[in-house]
């Protein structure tokens, strides 16, 4: 049959149903269809070689064929979902270092700061961190490329390179007359996916940003130091935080084997179910756990997303352990990557999550504008249906996973939010850092902290504008544009009073907000000589991790949570 439809093509038809039925020998074929269905969609690729053809050789304008191809295959997958993408080829190599987790380059994060890009982590041993580069250098050149003006993805791609090429990057360092140049060479460079390992007390925390290829690995590594740390301060690591939160996911297998770690081998942690009855999939752990009968908390919120729910769901429903934090992101969505020609790929969405109970992971999300409905049928996950875990508790669908103990994290003030906007505080830890080469033994005094941010801020001509300040900004100017017999000195006096008290308000809210601006400064200058340092000195403050540290602390309300 598919030997019949080829026969009856034109010849600009068969390449591009040569990768169609390409899908029907990687078990991603359309569907088990009738041949109505196929000539269907023989028919449809026809008209769309038309059209491209069409418009390439007629429109009015020149066109680039590629990139009008390209937006075709783009417009056309924004019907489905945002995570079924085309690739070209430069985006399918980035997805290769995000799944790996390594990348040829030279050890640093950047990132724009009001305009500018800056040098915002350095990781230990990598090229850069040996060169002597820190947080707070500003990247003005990157070999022969000026960065003003340049997009942010566009810099890190003239940083990246082969292994042992070598690119050279001139900084703007705060304090220093003149930039410097630093010639490195490129390395493979490894992302560990363990953001952060600390013991706190006897309890062991791990805050994971990724599920990439190693992650399994990385985290059974850091438990075990974490256990050896303990040990060589006369303690027992006797409780477990794995922190999720802001982790986007990551690969299927590298979920289960993260869950495996915590619970008994054999145990479901995820079925996957595609569009035919008889697709689903069930996966289970395939080893003994590395931490057994150890208290354990998972925090999420909701930029955890797909792997990360998978974990949470487990642990869960398992009753393995307490959940807490914010509802996740509900994204429960298979995705499978299809390789095309020219070092092309199809990141293509072909099966949905489920938790051991059955709860749909994926959330109900509005992504189209409704112009075309390409979908003849969609499965809702916004359901209220009560699930149960192991343990008989009530657990519920709705998209995500919605945690045993739900706990806000703080939530940044306008005023802070006003000055992180504006790199405020992250240009200031550069001039702290210029001018002192350590951080003072005894702390740095917040009164002349405060006092000296304050005449920096000034320095800087830094104005905060509350929302009501700019309201009254748009009033004004609405006022000022009508004829002048139409207005009075009563509207005059009456903006003088509404500016006097829109300024007190903010004062007054500057002023609530001292202390939370006091610790923000003081942590962000911790950063700039010491990450790791001011990690913690975050995690200390975070009502999140106090909470779970005060319900492992408490064994009754710990097993009264899982054991109802």
């Amino acid at each position: 049959m598919k030997l019949d439809l080829v026969r009856g093509m034109s010849q600009k038809m068969i390449p591009i149903l040569v990768i169609l039925l390409a899908f029907t020998g990687t078990g991603l074929k359309p569907s088990d269809s009738s041949e109505r269905e196929y000539f269907s969609i023989a028919k449809n690729i026809e008209l769309l070689g038309d059209v491209y053809r069409g418009v390439s050789d007629n429109y009015v304008d020149d066109i680039d064929p590629a990139e009008f191809m390209y937006a075709g295959i783009d417009g056309m997958l924004e019907t489905l979902d945002p995570y079924t993408v085309f690739l070209d080829k430069e985006e399918s190599l980035e997805l290769g270092e995000l799944t790996r987790g390594q990348y040829a380059g030279v050890g640093i994060r950047i990132s724009e700061i009001a305009g500018d890009v800056y040098i915002v982590s350095v990781f230990d041993g990598a090229p850069a961190s040996q060169a002597g580069l820190r947080v707070g250098d500003r990247i003005v050149k990157v070999d022969k490329h000026l960065i003003e003006g340049k997009e942010l993805d566009e810099v890190k791609d003239f940083i990246k390179g082969p292994v042992g090429s070598k690119v050279v990057l001139s900084v703007e360092r705060y304090g220093r007359r003149r930039n410097k140049r630093y010639t490195l060479v490129r390395q493979e460079v490894r992302v560990n996916s363990i953001r952060y390992a600390g013991l706190f007390g006897t309890t062991g925390y791990f805050e994971m940003s990724s599920f990439g290829n190693r992650s399994a690995d990385e985290l059974t590594r850091a438990i075990n130091d974490m256990h050896a740390a303990a040990r060589l301060g006369n303690r027992t690591m006797n409780a477990v935080i794995l922190d999720l939160r802001n982790n986007p996911g990551g690969l299927l297998d590298v979920a289960v084997d993260v869950t495996g770690l915590f619970v008994g081998k054999g145990s479901q942690v995820v079925s996957t179910r595609g569009r035919d009855l008889e697709s689903e999939v069930s996966y289970r752990t395939a080893k003994e756990p590395v931490v057994k009968g150890l208290p354990l908390v998972v925090l999420i919120n909701g930029n955890s997303a797909s792997a990360s729910e998978i974990v949470a769901g487990a642990i869960q429903e398992l009753d393995r352990g307490v959940v807490i934090g914010d509802r996740s992101f509900g994204k429960g969505l298979v995705q499978s990557v299809v390789r095309l020609p020219f070092d092309c790929a199809l990141k293509l969405t072909t099966a949905k999550y489920y938790t051991p109970s059955g709860r749909l992971i994926q959330k109900e999300h509005d992504w189209t504008d409704g112009s075309r409905d390409v979908l003849k049928e969609e499965t809702k996950g916004n359901d209220e249906t009560v699930y149960y875990t192991v343990n008989k508790r009530k657990v519920y669908g709705g998209g995500g996973i919605l945690p045993d103990i739900e706990v806000e994290a703080d939530t940044l003030g306008d005023y802070e939010a006003s000055l992180r906007k504006d790199g405020m505080l992250f240009r200031y830890a550069n001039k702290y850092r210029a001018s002192n080469d350590s951080l003072p033994e005894a702390g740095i005094d917040r009164k002349f902290l405060m006092q000296d941010f304050d005449s920096f801020l000034k320095n800087e001509g830094f104005v905060y504008q509350t929302e009501p300040a700019l309201l009254l900004k748009e009033v004004k100017r609405a006022i000022e544009e009508e004829p002048e017999e139409n207005t009075s000195g009563t509207i005059d006096t009456l903006i003088a009073s509404l500016h006097n008290e829109v300024e007190r308000l903010a004062e007054k809210g500057k002023s609530n907000e001292s202390e939370t601006i006091a610790l923000a400064l003081e942590q962000e200058i911790m950063r700039h000589f010491d990450e790791e340092a001011a990690r913690r000195s975050m995690i200390e403050g975070d009502p999140v991790v106090k909470k779970a540290l005060a319900i492992l602390k408490d064994s009754r309300e710990y097993r009264g949570i899982l054991s109802p």
